[in-house]
């Protein structure tokens, strides 16, 4: 049985939205000053900051390809972390968060253009800052955006979303609650294309149902790109307008 109302009278969920309504998504860039790129997302309650270093010189070049970038990503969660247990406890060899890392990296290769820099790798560094459902779209959601931080030449933007089935109806972007009572579904996708470079399944999902959710999420997918999108448009004119002062300053220097 549930521990909580999934859906009350009113079709709404414990925290007040509708079932295909989004978390409030917040994004910002360049979080991080010691790296190429970072980003910090927040879905509701659950932040995470991504880091992106490189390209640059292998630090294992045994294992480094001579015609392409490894992408290596390393999650971790801070000690004060909070939600449904989610990140309490948990070190960067915790079973859970190398499960995290690797379905990134499985998501990225495909989409970054790791052709373009052979003999490089690209090291990536998420860090979840607090947890209440939602950890790996939230990670993929950042890494996007510090990829793009960055200058990484990737394919398309990668947007990702949750998908949850309670009884017949599907829910979008679960919290941790409900992500703890529900089977799910976590879906990244390249929004212009539409394409699907994740589609992971933790819990025993109806056949007859999946491809709904998959739809469902994949619209979801492109709605939260719009916002991202938005944010990089925003933050790239105030680097124009930083560039544009300067160059002024200094003609008139001269």
């Amino acid at each position: 049985m549930s521990r909580i109302e999934i859906l009350n009278l009113a079709g709404l969920r414990h925290d007040n939205r509708r079932p295909f309504e989004l978390r409030s998504l917040s994004c910002a860039l360049g979080v991080h000053p010691q790296a190429d790129g970072s980003s910090q997302v927040s879905q509701g309650l659950t932040t995470v900051q991504a880091a992106v270093f490189g390209p640059r010189e292998p630090k294992q070049k045994a294992g480094a390809a001579h015609d392409k970038a490894n992408v290596v990503v390393e999650v971790g969660v801070v000690p004060w972390a909070q939600g449904q247990g989610q990140g309490r406890g948990r070190t960067r060899g915790d079973k859970r968060l190398l499960e995290i890392g690797a379905a990134i990296r499985q998501t990225f290769e495909p989409v970054i253009q790791v052709g373009l820099y052979p003999r490089s790798e690209i090291a990536v560094q998420v860090q979840v800052l607090q947890a209440d459902g939602g950890i790996l779209p939230t990670a993929i959601n950042a890494v996007t955006l510090a990829l793009i931080d960055a200058g990484i030449a990737m394919h398309d933007y990668v947007t990702s979303v949750s998908v949850g089935l309670h009884l017949t109806q599907a829910l979008l972007d679960l919290s941790a609650p409900e992500e703890n009572d529900l089977p799910s579904l976590v879906v990244a996708s390249l929004p212009n294309s539409g394409k699907i470079t994740l589609a992971q399944m933790e819990t025993r999902l109806h056949v007859d149902r999946f491809e709904e959710m998959l739809r469902l999420g994949t619209e979801a997918c492109k709605v939260i790109k719009d916002d991202m999108e938005q944010v990089v448009k925003t933050r790239t004119e105030r680097v124009v307008d930083r560039m544009s002062v300067a160059t002024r300053t200094v003609a008139v220097e001269a």
